[in-house]
């Protein structure tokens, strides 16, 4: 691990190759300069992030120095200790979010500018974490094959008349454990285990794929609605690359699921300043950088999700979906009940 801190920190023009992690990087840090510098650990791809962190640092002067990872952040993170070079993190899901500060690997700001920002529902309730953008766990239905007002709710999902129409990914992978988690935090723990037993009983395949998966399953008649967030529908509705996924999205409807209650269950990407930031006033810098205008516009539409700031403009596509209310519980407390969503799935075994 000392040699690996030693590559990072002396920083070679180029890419370095560091098992999972790629490190971009530009010029040498040293001491003397550690102002005018921010270090940034990034689930985020270079592609969606890039544009904007070239204008922050047009904007204040302060060069960002990035590792792309796929995955092992927090791994990272406790292996470097003190030695980091991580001034600031950015990634997805609330999971991830809360598995760092759980492991204290993460400290708590204060800024005026990102409770502004931030709605309080998409931030720590001690200043932890920020959510950036936002993305909706919706139901998929297929266009003519599910009637309107079949499917209004998530509770919706477990009724006899959804028997057999159903596809999902695994009900352990982290959008559908944080959808569940959400069941418990609004309705508790029995209500969300017969809601899990309930919609595996009307599966119409055992889980499997991603959510797109489940889009092409639609259109090929397999099952009528499925779970996806989404920014899917615009990485499909846009897809020219592969121009067949236009065609799943074109079969589908967006759905989003309790208008009439708590609202649609939403997930965050968002960031955080490490522990151990060397250069902490310039890691706030950049997250009120990402929770301003110019940015959240940008970071937003970059990936088909929305702003978390009220007042900034959605991508056209993602606005043609509709306005929709959001649950409001706070993704902090969401996340206090993901272990016991896990649990939940083995209960009943829902992958089986």
């Amino acid at each position: 691990m000392t040699r690996v801190n030693t590559k990072i920190n002396r920083v070679l023009h180029g890419t370095i190759a560091l098992g999972s992690l790629a490190v971009t990087t530009i010029s040498d840090i040293p001491a003397a300069k550690a102002a005018e510098v921010v270090n940034l650990y990034s689930y985020r791809q270079p592609f969606l992030i890039k544009p904007f962190l070239d204008v922050f640092t047009k904007k204040t002067g302060i060069k960002v120095n990035v590792v792309f990872a796929k995955k092992g952040m927090l791994q990272r993170l406790k292996a470097e200790g003190r030695n980091t070079p991580a001034d600031a993190v950015l990634t997805v899901d609330i999971s991830r979010l809360s598995a760092l500060a759980n492991a204290e690997l993460l400290q708590p700001i204060k800024s005026k500018v990102l409770e502004k920002n931030i709605p309080a529902q998409y931030r720590h309730p001690d200043g932890i974490w920020f959510g950036l953008t936002t993305r909706a766990r919706i139901v998929y239905a297929h266009k003519t094959r599910v009637k309107p007002g079949e499917v209004a709710s998530y509770e919706d999902l477990a009724k006899p008349h959804m028997k057999g129409r159903i596809c999902t990914r695994s009900g352990k992978h982290a959008y559908n454990l944080s959808l569940l988690a959400s069941i418990i935090a609004a309705k508790g723990e029995k209500a969300a285990t017969d809601w899990a037993r309930g919609v595996k009983a009307n599966l119409a395949r055992r889980p499997q794929g991603n959510d797109r998966a489940q889009v092409k399953a639609i259109k090929e008649g397999v099952c009528d609605v499925s779970l996806g967030n989404t920014y899917y529908m615009g990485a499909m509705a846009t897809n020219e690359k592969k121009p067949v996924q236009k065609t799943w999205a074109a079969a589908v409807n967006v759905i989003f699921p309790g208008q009439n209650e708590r609202g649609t269950h939403v997930n965050i990407s968002g960031a955080a300043v490490t522990e151990h930031a060397k250069n902490k006033a310039n890691a706030i810098k950049l997250l009120e950088f990402l929770s301003e205008n110019f940015a959240q516009k940008m970071y937003a539409e970059q990936n088909f999700e929305y702003p978390v700031k009220a007042g900034v403009e959605w991508h056209p596509l993602v606005a043609s979906w509709g306005k929709f209310k959001a649950d409001t519980i706070n993704l902090n407390e969401i996340s206090k009940y993901r272990a016991t969503a896990a649990k939940i799935m083995d209960r009943v075994d829902f992958d089986g």
